[in-house]
């Protein structure tokens, strides 16, 4: 039996809100961390696996709909729930574009809060796009991967190595937080990387098309054209 605990977080700047939500969800036996800020929620999200995510619309330096748009546009699927004052329809119509996935009207009951999360921890969203960069495309949903429309023959551990990749493209992606987009914290030995990007080159760069997986020195990957390194 599965007896690990839910990790959430919570983008929240009502710090006396949050407080109330941080310690409802603690005596359910659910973790959460959080965050004060627009900004400061995007950069978890980007380094932490949470189960789902709880988001505030209104937020200092960038709102939920920014937040939630700027992670959908990356391929991150993070299941979302929005808490918002706002309950028209036309409101709950933008969230739904922007990538939430449900919505909570402020004020709300508290066991209603952990009945949504925990609905929304249990599935990846659907609100994810396709990632598309120099010619090759990853749909995150299905977990498939081409290049000029041919499939690309991908292992889930190749598959997480390219969609974070793809995510910091064209910037250079460090060998530890390639390891830790896998892995996370349980580090393998010290060839696995080696032979898993070997691998991944061969998948992306094998028919003498123009290489894009470029070895950085003393840096780390990076995915992009050859004129661009």
């Amino acid at each position: 039996m599965n007896t690990e605990k839910l990790q959430l977080l919570l983008v929240e700047d009502d710090l006396d809100l949050a407080k109330a939500i941080i310690d409802y969800l603690e005596l359910e036996d659910i973790l959460c961390d959080h965050a004060a800020n627009g900004v400061a929620g995007f950069t978890l999200i980007n380094q932490s696996p949470y189960d789902a995510v709880i988001l505030d619309l209104n937020l200092p330096k960038m709102n939920g709909l920014e937040v939630c748009e700027k992670l959908r546009s990356l391929g991150i699927d993070v299941p979302i729930l929005m808490l918002t004052a706002r309950d028209t329809l036309d409101d709950k119509l933008t969230g739904f574009s922007k990538g939430t996935d449900d919505y909570l009207v402020k004020p709300f009951a508290m066991a209603e809060l952990i009945v949504r999360v925990q609905a929304l921890s249990r599935r990846k969203s659907g609100q994810t796009t396709i990632l598309k960069v120099e010619g090759v495309e990853l749909a995150p949903q299905t977990q498939t991967a081409t290049r000029d429309g041919a499939e690309l023959k991908l292992t889930p551990i190749t598959m997480k190595l390219l969609k974070t990749l793809m995510r910091e493209s064209p910037n250079t992606v460090s060998r530890e937080k390639l390891m830790q987009s896998v892995w996370g914290d349980e580090k393998p030995d010290s060839n696995s990387l080696k032979v898993h990007m070997h691998n991944l080159r061969k998948a992306i760069d094998n028919r003498g098309e123009r290489k894009l997986i470029h070895t950085i020195a003393g840096r780390g990957f990076a995915f992009k054209r050859e004129d661009k390194i």
